[in-house]
């Protein structure tokens, strides 16, 4: 995803440069991310001690309601404990056959009662219910129900879960509540050992259905003495104390603390049981409260990685929605780098970029405007050049060619008179076209021949010259006074210091879509190291210089273009080929 966010938002994939669209990304992600970490650290802190604290309420509560319970049972047995003890003491005798009738009607109402007995100092029994007969070897008087009862005379006590050995045949679990009582035993008052059995059942079960999470669990303590009441392991009560820490127990009356046992962390609430001396323990595992810290971290993250990816994709799109004006602006402006001026942005809004926008659009109106400017001043600076040229040729021209015609008219040379004349006429006529820039190759090889025709008479005969053209280009468009710079040079250059004879030829042809224009001569060549001079040098001085090789190449670059222009071949004492390229525009074309 980052890989095609990235391919997204950074042209060119590893430039250095990021565009502003992954500025903008960036830049909002990173917030966003940073603030939804410190969101999220602070509602995982939040959650985890809420989850912890309420735990910790969770635990106390059900342990609070477990010895709530056991309060109102256990208060619920001491009242049944204290209406028999009312019975029994009231009982004119005993044992009596009334009483005896009562006690034994209550216990078979109450499933939770097993037995009921009554014993002197002795331990000898005075009644029992369920009338059955006792174990012989049960030991009353050693049993610690009898010794409490005893020792404590008028205190009701609870003793410690155990199994009942007093009756033959039965052995159930259970908890003895025991008291010393006095009554009326055959005229006078004797101590006896009231006994009732507790179904320990009817206080395990209930227990058996707390859970403190799924390990958790509670159990209950002999304050006194830290015997264990009740435990959902039943075993240690008789295997000992070493699983529970007791002794840390049995220093709180209410509250909660951890402990570290058997390699695990575990939260210890207890409360103590009201007017009994017992202590509810309830035991819960921190893993379990680390499992919904867990859970909380496990769904913020997610909830986070969602996010996230939200925002990097919501962001992205906003970046790019804002960035895109500045992009067109950039694609613009990389344009206008390029030379192309003729473009307009479109603006939308009045923010910073619809104001830059409007600017660049009008610096690059501005731009074009002056561009334009200067290639209209360019081009008729050429031409008041060339103008200036042609206004100072014309003259030198025409004074020499007359000179030659009042000579030889002089020598009665008619006929070459009439022929200078004539051909001096044409020349002009072709070379002033009505102010016209662009005429027919036709036209261009005519006033060249002209211009040949009078220098040929000029210099004697001294050179021969050729005109060759294929039919199809003397149609063509082509700029004016582009050959007869270009043969003034090969005359003046070339054959008038050759003492052999010259030769000037001149082509018109068609070339891969182009017109090329070619003038020859037998000359005397030009060195290899002034061979690209005459299209970047200076024009030559005297009256050879005319309009100029140099003169004529920039006005055909700068009419048609920069591949287009001259090109000098030549080779000493063989002589000078000077090929013109130039567009193939035929007249109909124009």
């Amino acid at each position: 995803m980052w890989h095609w966010l990235k391919r997204r938002l950074i042209p060119g994939g590893g430039r250095q440069v990021k565009s502003i669209q992954f500025v903008i990304t960036v830049s909002f992600t990173l917030v966003t991310v940073l603030a939804m970490l410190f969101v999220g650290i602070v509602l995982y802190n939040k959650f985890t001690g809420t989850a912890e604290r309420n735990a910790y309420l969770s635990n106390q509560q059900i342990v609070d309601q477990v010895t709530y319970n056991l309060e109102v049972y256990l208060k619920g047995m001491a009242d049944l404990f204290g209406q028999m003890d009312e019975r029994i003491r009231q009982s004119p005798s005993i044992p009596g056959d009334k009483p005896l009738e009562r006690l034994d009607t209550i216990l078979h109402t109450r499933e939770d009662l097993v037995s009921l007995a009554l014993f002197n100092s002795g331990g000898e029994p005075l009644t029992n219910l369920p009338n059955q007969p006792l174990r012989a070897n049960s030991r009353i008087t050693e049993q610690t129900w009898f010794r409490s009862a005893a020792e404590n005379p008028n205190h009701l006590t609870f003793s410690v879960p155990h199994i009942q050995n007093l009756y033959k045949g039965q052995y159930k679990w259970v908890v003895s509540m025991s008291k010393a009582i006095t009554v009326q035993r055959d005229g006078k008052n004797e101590t006896v050992v009231l006994l009732v059995d507790i179904n320990f059942k009817t206080i395990d079960e209930p227990l058996q259905r707390v859970s403190l999470g799924k390990k958790g669990y509670v159990y209950i303590i002999d304050e006194s003495a830290g015997n264990l009441i009740y435990h959902p392991q039943q075993r240690l009560i008789y295997v000992g104390l070493k699983y529970e820490n007791v002794e840390q127990a049995l220093k709180y009356t209410y509250g909660a603390y951890e402990e570290m046992s058997t390699g695990e962390k575990r939260l210890i609430t207890i409360q103590t049981v009201r007017n009994i001396g017992w202590k509810v323990v309830g035991v819960s595992y921190m893993d379990e409260i680390v499992t919904t810290q867990k859970e909380i971290s496990g769904y913020i993250s997610w909830l986070l990685l969602f996010v996230i990816a939200f925002v990097l994709l919501i962001s992205a799109y906003l970046s790019a929605r804002i960035s895109l004006p500045i992009k067109r602006l950039e694609k613009s402006m990389r344009k206008v780098e390029q030379g192309e001026f003729d473009i307009h942005l479109p603006v939308s809004g009045e923010d910073e970029v619809g104001r830059l926008s409007r600017r660049f659009n009008l610096m690059v109106g501005r731009i074009g405007e002056l561009m334009e400017q200067i290639i209209r001043e360019q081009e008729a600076k050429r031409k008041n050049e060339l103008e200036v040229l042609q206004s100072q040729i014309h003259p030198h021209f025409l004074y020499n060619t007359l000179n030659s015609v009042v000579r030889m008219a002089g020598t009665g040379k008619n006929e070459e008179v009439v022929t200078m004349i004539t051909s001096l006429s044409k020349f002009f006529r072709i070379s002033l076209s009505r102010g016209k820039h662009i005429i027919s190759v036709q036209d261009e090889l005519e006033h060249v021949r002209n211009y040949l025709v009078i220098q040929k008479i000029r210099y004697k005969n001294k050179f021969e010259y050729e005109i060759q053209a294929e039919p199809e280009v003397l149609a063509c468009r082509t700029l004016k006074l582009i050959l007869q710079p270009l043969v003034e040079n090969a005359i003046y250059h070339g054959i008038e210091m050759s003492p052999d004879p010259g030769l000037i030829r001149i082509t018109a042809d068609a070339e891969n879509g182009k017109l090329l224009l070619q003038v020859q001569d037998n000359g005397l060549g030009i060195p290899e190291e002034k061979l690209h001079t005459p299209l970047t040098g200076a024009s030559e001085p005297g009256e050879g210089s005319g309009v100029g090789i140099r003169n004529v190449h920039e006005r055909i670059r700068l009419y048609y273009g920069e591949e287009y222009g001259l090109e000098v071949q030549s080779e000493l004492e063989v002589g000078t080929t000077v090929s013109i390229r130039i567009p193939l525009v035929r007249e109909e074309e124009d």
